[in-house]
């Protein structure tokens, strides 16, 4: 997967401005001061934001004394940290060797097709974000792609596509009823 880099003055002015850094104050007060804190507070961040935004680790440097580049350099290191939005479902379409051989590639080219994004992007509604993992651990379900936590296994391209189209159908009929 390539990464590609929002440059600094447009992530600044399009994402960090809309986090409510207050929305942390909970959980620096429980992190403040205990050794072993650094991950915890980055996931509790995640958890909150769905990503680490910039003011975040601005915000934890200041609070915590912890230094931006021991914080980067845990969330650049470890792939659960996300340092950029991704869209309400998750879509991880595993790559290992029993789903590669199964046709994980037709599944993957399939997704993209139908989202009309690349490995690691978000559909432009933020809706949907595709990423190809290494291992889901499933096997025997090969080939397998996750949305979220649920687990799709012996799949094809198209009975890909209808899964996530059935959830964007579902979720925007379930937006209309409660209209």
């Amino acid at each position: 997967m390539r990464v590609h880099r929002i440059p600094l003055q447009v992530q600044e002015n399009t994402i960090s401005n809309k986090v409510d850094l207050t929305l942390l104050n909970p959980l620096i007060e429980k992190y403040k001061g205990k050794k072993g804190n650094l991950i915890p507070l980055l996931q509790g961040v995640q958890a909150t934001y769905g990503y680490i935004p910039r003011k975040a680790f601005e915000l934890l440097a200041a609070e915590t004394g912890l230094t931006l580049s021991d914080m980067y350099g845990v969330a650049t290191f470890y792939a659960q940290f996300r340092l950029s939005p991704v869209g309400k479902h998750i879509i991880k379409v595993c790559h290992g060797t029993a789903c590669h051989v199964q046709g994980a590639d037709s599944i993957s080219a399939a997704l993209k097709e139908a989202l009309r994004i690349n490995d690691g992007e978000t559909t432009p509604d933020k809706f949907f974000t595709l990423e190809t993992v290494a291992c889901l651990g499933c096997c025997s379900l090969a080939p397998v792609m996750m949305i979220d936590e649920e687990t799709y296994g012996k799949l094809t391209g198209s009975s890909a596509v209808k899964i996530i189209k059935d959830i964007k159908i579902k979720e925007t009929q379930e937006k209309e009823s409660r209209s």
